[in-house]
């Protein structure tokens, strides 16, 4: 698999300069980048990021579908159209919560479990080709650090009117 090479400076990227301190546009610019370069490694097996991290939620436990769609930032619509992708692909079905009858969950097949670990492999190279363009002594830190903003003080968006899309990757 190859991984991109994001070593030239983009006219996108160079002609932003001013907001290189706008932390806003710092993690969005991180964030549509290293998605868009996930997609692109994850396009071959068929699924999309949308599948692939539907699908590793689905493994963490008994999830309803509006539960996994919170879980990974998908809406209702969206989150259907992806289920019914993975039902056609073979990788997941909808079967009858084992606590509330009433309830459907996501189960993950066992070529859905497959993807999933093969698709793991790709996100962990494409993840450390990123990160190593960081010094060593930085990488735990930023992982880190993202990861206590995630958890505390950026954890639940604020209602906002309109509210805002979130930028899912396509695929």
């Amino acid at each position: 698999m190859a991984i991109a090479d994001h070593t030239q400076n983009t006219p996108s990227a160079s002609s932003a300069h001013c907001l290189t301190t706008d932390l806003g546009w710092l993690l969005g610019r991180a964030d549509h980048v290293f998605g868009s370069e996930v997609a692109a490694a994850l396009a071959p097996l068929g699924l999309g990021s949308r599948g692939y991290c539907v699908l590793q939620a689905a493994l963490t436990g008994e999830f309803t579908q509006t539960q996994l769609a919170s879980m990974v930032g998908l809406d209702k619509t969206t989150m259907v159209v992806t289920v019914d992708k993975l039902e056609q692909l073979g990788l997941a079905e909808r079967t009858p919560s084992a606590t509330d009858r009433r309830a459907r969950v996501i189960k993950v097949t066992e070529a859905g479990e497959e993807k999933v670990a093969e698709g793991q492999r790709i996100v962990d190279a494409v993840q450390e080709a990123v990160l190593d363009t960081l010094p060593v002594d930085e990488r735990d830190a930023f992982v880190n650090a993202l990861k206590r903003l995630v958890s505390d003080r950026l954890s639940t968006a604020p209602e906002c009117h309109p509210p805002l899309r979130r930028r899912e990757p396509r695929g």
